[in-house]
């Protein structure tokens, strides 16, 4: 074993060492596309478990890390959307393309700024907030995962303003990783969200909105 005071490179030697002994056992002309690898994770709803419940998980999960959730109806969506940027003040907010018409129906045109052209970064900064949909949503770890799909637009829209909407439909709500891994590319560019951006030092003093926005609110539509 290597002694705490051991210098760095005789540290790094002996983790060498290790992984040439690990692997003396292994022919020299073996790749790793060669030995399969058993990924027979659980997917789906579990036996006797009701899907609602991964709704229901989600929505705890996202609370837990301090995001405002609400379950809404699909018929009262384009009304949850104009509430919740209403009770935000929010004046201006991005919508990217191939965001549902039907769900900004109730948003004045001269709210929405379209990322069509692409808006500049100085911009984006000045917008009270932004609104997406998700490619899908994890419940066990209260996750929502973009991928720059319809309706979600690229990174810096989701990263720069200080407010982020994002509509969840149900049927896009899985269980575990595995199973969500399993329903995106992994060659597109994804963004996984667990509540508002935040950071601790080493302190653990909680800083929020360092590498995105200090509030999400997810519309879980059920």
């Amino acid at each position: 074993m290597v002694e705490e005071d051991t210098p760095v490179n005789d540290a790094r030697a002996e983790v060498l060492h290790r992984i040439r002994r690990a692997l003396t056992d292994v022919p020299e002309d073996e790749r790793p596309e060669d030995v399969p690898v058993a990924r027979d994770y659980v997917r789906g709803t579990p036996p006797g478990v009701d899907p609602a419940q991964a709704v229901k998980l989600l929505a705890e999960r996202l609370a837990d890390y301090g995001a405002a959730v609400r379950l809404v109806p699909e018929a009262a969506v384009a009304r949850a959307v104009a509430d919740a940027l209403e009770a935000r003040r929010a004046g201006c907010v991005v919508v990217p393309r191939g965001f549902p018409h039907a769900w900004q129906a109730e948003l004045t045109p001269e709210r929405i700024l379209t990322d069509d052209p692409h808006v500049p970064v100085a911009e984006l900064d000045r917008t009270d907030g932004t609104v997406t949909t998700v490619a899908t949503a994890i419940a066990e770890t209260g996750t929502l995962v973009l991928d720059g799909g319809q309706g979600q637009g690229r990174r810096a829209l989701t990263l720069v303003p200080d407010y982020h909407l994002c509509l969840i439909r149900a049927d896009q709500i899985v269980n575990s990783v595995p199973e969500a891994l399993s329903r995106l590319d992994p060659s597109r560019p994804l963004t996984f969200i667990s509540g508002p951006s935040a950071t601790s030092d080493i302190e653990l003093e909680r800083v929020e909105g360092v590498h995105g926005p200090r509030t999400l609110e997810a519309l879980v539509i059920v």
